[in-house]
């Protein structure tokens, strides 16, 4: 795939439209990065100029900031202001809640100052504009119930452009008792993802699981890479795999164009 990095564009005197911050889970995991790929599949389809960092981005510090280490979160955060604001950036997009909220909530006050756009806002914003459209009926009237990630919904309330692009699949969306600002965590958040949890009666994943299987659904969509992996092990704990995906936003419209 065809991906420039904004020391590329610079070099030839070029300024993207967007800059794409892929985040460590869209980097490293191998189960975010088809996340990522689906995402450049969808900015490629609508034509839009965009750049990644490639190997000058760094983590945005949220999980050393969840965990109480201000001091490491702000070294990381100090050096990658420093690089945004060399390449003089002003538009961010990004596939991972986590650094969609620490980069426009968190970094204004160090110096950092953004427009952040989550990809499904940006998505949903060049569906709009008439950029690309969506004309695939893979998905007609199937059952898809979505997920909150906590840092997009209740942290920034986000709650309808995911849920646009559902409706736009020609899909049914069936929403879970807990929803929107009542959503449940997934249990990854607050650095939670890199540790085992304490002892208690059940994990909040497969409790989250469960209310997402109590709607009969064929598919879960989630809007974070974390919130992905939490329910896809969920699924699995409940030996539910052939019954139930787990897929992100930008992989339902890439299968739906068959990008």
């Amino acid at each position: 795939m065809q991906v420039p990095t904004l020391a590329e564009l610079t070099a030839k005197g070029k300024k993207p439209e967007v800059l794409f911050w892929v985040g460590c889970a869209g980097s490293f995991d191998d189960r975010a990065k088809k996340i990522t790929k689906s995402f450049v599949k969808i900015l490629n389809k609508a034509d839009v100029s965009f750049a990644v960092l490639g190997a000058e981005e760094s983590c945005t510090g949220d999980p050393a900031k969840r965990v109480g280490n201000e001091f490491l979160f702000q070294m990381q955060a100090m050096a990658n202001i420093e690089v945004l604001n060399a390449y003089e950036v002003t538009r961010i997009v990004t596939t991972c809640p986590h650094c969609f909220n620490t980069l426009k909530n968190e970094y204004p006050e160090l110096g950092g100052k953004y427009e952040v756009v989550h990809h499904t806002q940006f998505i949903n914003k060049l569906l709009k504009e008439e950029r690309f459209a969506i004309s695939g009926s893979h998905f007609k009237g199937k059952r898809i119930t979505y997920h909150d990630p906590c840092y997009l919904g209740r942290a920034n309330q986000v709650y309808e452009a995911p849920r646009d692009l559902i409706r736009k699949l020609d899909a049914e969306l069936v929403e879970m008792k807990g929803c929107k600002s009542k959503g449940l965590c997934c249990g990854a958040g607050g650095a939670q993802m890199f540790k085992e949890p304490e002892k208690g009666d059940k994990d909040i994943n497969i409790e989250r699981t469960e209310q997402a299987l109590e709607t009969q659904s064929e598919i879960i969509a989630a809007g974070c890479p974390f919130c992905n992996t939490m329910m896809t092990d969920g699924v699995k704990n409940k030996e539910k795999e052939n019954d139930i995906e787990v897929k992100d936003i930008a992989e339902l419209i890439v299968t739906a164009e068959d990008l």
